[in-house]
């Protein structure tokens, strides 16, 4: 008999009702004690007295009761919604515990219902990152998958690959014969087939990383170009010191905001000029990562100061380090008499970021929702990403021996292929990286 777990499954603090989670073979017994009540019909919410081990009433509270294997983890499972608050969620937490289950490890539940067959690791993920989700867009791309959209997707890749392992593996068999021209010919072409595929899939994943993990925006700029200005305004509150001292802003400054349908990271970086102590240097190379690290780059520029050395560095750290990146160029304090003029500089926008910012967020959505317009199947995580970067390196590795029908070599970058496709939804050998992934849930979860 498995152990019994238990944990509250919702956030703490103060909300009109927080569940605790109980799963494993003890759960409804567990219940009946904490109630007092005999019969639970499955699936009904039977209203109920939660009682400690000492008979003192603790609420009165919600009980559904979910029979195996129909519930989350496909084992009984008990769920108590009693009212909201820190104290009398952890009073039945508590109860729990002295009738005999154990405290969930941090995503146990959804391990749970993984080794039962329940989900698989895709869906599994999809839970997961859902709870955490940026934006309205990475939702429902998740709630697609939590449903099974990528299971079937490499399901679909894993059988084709199968299916061209079959021609090799039965012509091992007749190693004395040469494949036929036109049979290499069409497996050939089904590999390419498969290989571009899984190219574009990768490539969406990739440009879209920014909708699962939230858009990251850096704010670059000489100093006293107006970037922390530019910061409050979006935010629409004073985040960051305003000064006319070059200097003020030493380090990066990174805050949330939602901007349309995305919760984005908005980083206002130190100004990039000569360092002139330690202190400064350092905000400065971290104003550098933060252009490597981020998926949009907005340089500022002062429209009212001519151009200058400190004005051409920006421009050439940004072409420097911003490949492949959506980067915004804004002329600022256009209230001013104007002074800047830089033919390389193709300005995007020109604006006062004292005054009004609407044209820059405007900008900014229309980039994340074209980001989101590819319908492809996503990868969602690192480790999916490498499952399928592995893949095709098989299948790029399987090209020259086919050519030469060397075929024992060919199948064996096959069946690496195969394996690598099948992590992505159920691996059974890496008892390790389960833990490891499982105990990145959220508690109860």
């Amino acid at each position: 008999m498995r152990e019994t777990i238990t944990a509250i499954a919702t956030a703490n603090g103060i909300g009109s009702i927080a569940i605790i989670r109980i799963s494993g073979d003890t759960a409804l017994e567990i219940a009946k004690k904490l109630t007092k009540k005999e019969n639970f019909s499955p699936r009904y919410a039977t209203l109920a007295n939660v009682y400690d081990q000492n008979n003192t009433l603790l609420d009165e509270a919600i009980v559904i009761y979910f029979k195996a294997p129909f519930s989350f983890t496909a084992e009984d499972v008990v769920e108590i919604q009693c009212h909201g608050g820190f104290i009398v969620a952890q009073s039945i937490l508590k109860a729990t515990l002295l009738h005999g289950a154990r405290l969930a490890e941090a995503g146990e539940f959804s391990k749970r219902a993984f080794f039962n067959g329940r989900i698989d690791l895709s869906e599994a993920e999809a839970i997961a990152q859902l709870i955490e989700a940026k934006s309205e867009d990475a939702a429902k791309i998740l709630a697609h998958q939590m449903k099974g959209s990528l299971k079937e997707h490499i399901e679909e890749v894993r059988d084709e690959i199968i299916h061209i392992l079959a021609y090799s593996e039965v012509s091992i068999d007749y190693a004395e014969e040469d494949l036929p021209e036109d049979l290499v010919r069409q497996i050939e072409d089904k590999l390419y087939e498969l290989k571009k595929n899984l190219e574009k899939t990768l490539l969406a994943s990739k440009a879209r990383e920014g909708l699962m993990q939230g858009f990251k925006v850096a704010i670059v700029g000489k100093p006293n170009v107006g970037k922390s200005s530019l910061l409050n305004a979006l935010l629409n509150y004073d985040r960051a010191i305003v000064s006319d001292i070059a200097g003020t802003t030493r380090d990066t400054i990174e805050e949330q905001v939602k901007i349309g349908t995305h919760l984005i990271r908005i980083v206002d970086t130190a100004g990039i000029r000569v360092a002139h102590d330690e202190i400064e240097r350092i905000g400065i190379e971290r104003s550098l990562e933060a252009i490597e690290q981020c998926d949009i780059v907005v340089a500022l520029f002062d429209g009212s100061r001519e151009v200058d050395d400190e004005d051409k560095q920006i421009l050439n750290l940004i072409k420097n380090n911003a490949n492949g990146k959506n980067i915004i160029y804004i002329k600022n304090k256009i209230d001013l008499v104007p002074k800047f003029s830089h033919p390389d500089i193709p300005f995007n926008l020109e604006l006062n970021s004292k005054d009004s910012v609407i044209s820059l967020v405007k900008v900014l959505e229309k980039i994340m929702d074209v980001t989101n317009s590819s319908d492809e199947i996503m990868l969602i995580s690192q480790r999916q990403i490498s499952a399928v970067e592995n893949t095709l390196a098989n299948i790029e590795e399987a090209f020259l021996p086919l050519e030469t029908q060397e075929l024992e070599i060919f199948s064996f970058h096959l069946n690496e292929a195969v394996k690598e496709m099948a992590s992505i939804t159920r691996p059974f050998e890496n008892d390790e990286m389960l833990d490891k992934m499982f105990g990145s849930f959220c508690l109860g979860k």
